[in-house]
């Protein structure tokens, strides 16, 4: 009896774990590739959909292969912290949570054979009923239980206004490698009961999640304000414009491309050796982390006639850091700090290296240096950190009101280019 009593409550803790588990834009699947999220019509939008709005999400993705396969998805809502929410299907959904993806097609005259899949959200089969966070798994054969991939977005219900600003002078240096993030909640009539207790404020630099800004409280407040202003919580690394390379085309080598090579009909990109960056701040033009899907010699559909390509990442370094892991960030592996993109170096070359498999099209990245027993990374040691560099932050704001069981997302504001819309 004792030992079934062990199992039971085993069983109840790991229950409990798997249903904290917070969601996060990731491909389980190694022949899944290229998962994008983007509101129809907008190149580098994030996936933010205004709750009884026009706009309409395109989820896409590439199944490395020519073989007819059957993809569905589920769609679930999430609390602020990105786990699940206490509510039924039916609240938040009014029509169908799940869906078989009906639009594929193969992939036309590559090397690398794949079926690109897209559907959208809504349809006119399911609508969203109430606002926040919410996560769409893919999975093949109505096998709910193993998802090939899963994608968060957000749906947003406009009831607060916010100001914000991005200033160099903070309260660890002036005009230095730091930029402070103020902004005001403008409640206007919108009635919060107890704000310090019922809103809750996330921040996001360039989409990461690494370093993201969480349980705030704001510096001042009244019936219709709420101000976070030199907060050290919302100071973030200045960092440097991001690295970008050019993949377009094959028969030239883009922006970033040292060379490209064919190997059994197949071609591979070498990117230009990178050095860890020191000096003074350098001004370009980046996407602050966002890909672009593109062909140059596309006829018809780049996102069917792109070609996969191996290519090869490489940060020229001394010495390993003995102090910390590098990994490779970017939109096109979710800015993820994990195994998968961890950098290994090269001790006969002096280099960090690392190969991936990419679609055709153009590209941001960054090197980002993880210290030992921390999760949070930091670009400082191999990108540099200064303040005049062009971040976007986004300022996510949720209610709660007393009693209920869900969190609202009331208001969403993207600053970039320190301050300018």
């Amino acid at each position: 009896m004792k030992r079934n009593g062990t199992i039971i409550l085993l069983l109840i803790i790991l229950s409990a774990v798997i249903r904290a588990e917070s969601y996060r834009t990731r491909i389980f699947a190694p022949n899944i590739k290229t998962l994008i999220a983007n509101i129809e019509g907008e190149k580098y939008s994030l996936p933010h959909l205004a709750l009884n709005g026009r706009q309409v999400l395109t989820v896409r993705f590439d199944e490395m292969s020519h073989e007819s396969k059957a993809f569905s998805y589920r769609v679930i809502h999430c609390n602020a912290d990105w786990t699940p929410s206490d509510l039924s299907s039916t609240e938040y959904i009014e029509g169908y949570t799940h869906a078989d993806i009906t639009s594929y097609e193969r992939s036309m005259n590559t090397a690398y054979l794949y079926t690109h899949y897209q559907f959208q959200l809504p349809t006119s089969d399911m609508q969203f009923r109430l606002s926040g966070n919410y996560v769409v798994l893919i999975y093949p054969d109505n096998r709910r239980d193993e998802p090939v991939a899963q994608l968060c977005f957000s749906v947003y219900d406009p009831k607060v206004g916010i100001e914000a600003t991005v200033r160099p002078n903070t309260d660890l240096e002036i005009n230095g490698r730091y930029q402070q993030l103020d902004f005001t909640i403008q409640l206007g009539g919108y009635y919060v009961r107890e704000p310090l207790n019922e809103i809750k404020v996330v921040v996001r630099q360039n989409n990461r999640t690494d370093n993201e800004v969480s349980a705030i409280q704001p510096t001042a407040f009244s019936a219709n304000q709420l101000t976070y202003t030199t907060n050290r919580a919302l100071i973030f690394e200045g960092g440097s414009e991001f690295r970008s390379f050019d993949l377009s085309s094959v028969y030239a080598a883009g922006r970033g491309v040292e060379e490209i090579t064919l190997t059994n009909q197949q071609f591979e990109a070498w990117l230009q050796t990178d050095k860890l960056r020191k000096g003074a701040y350098e001004f370009d033009f980046d996407v602050n982390g966002r890909f672009l899907i593109h062909h140059q010699e596309a006829f018809y559909d780049a996102n069917t006639e792109a070609d996969y390509l191996p290519v090869h990442f490489r940060l020229a370094a001394p010495q390993p850091f003995f102090d910390g892991l590098l990994y490779l960030g970017g939109g096109f592996n979710f800015n993820l700090t994990e195994q998968s993109n961890r950098m290994d170096y090269n001790n006969t070359n002096n280099y960090y290296e690392k190969t991936v498999l990419l679609k055709q099209g153009g590209y941001n990245y960054q090197y980002r240096f993880v210290p030992k027993g921390q999760t949070r990374a930091t670009v400082s040691r191999t990108e540099g950190s200064y303040w005049q560099t062009r971040n976007e932050y986004t300022i996510y704001v949720y209610h709660r009101p007393w009693g209920e069981r869900y969190d609202q997302l009331v208001g969403i504001k993207t600053i970039a280019d320190q301050g300018t819309e």
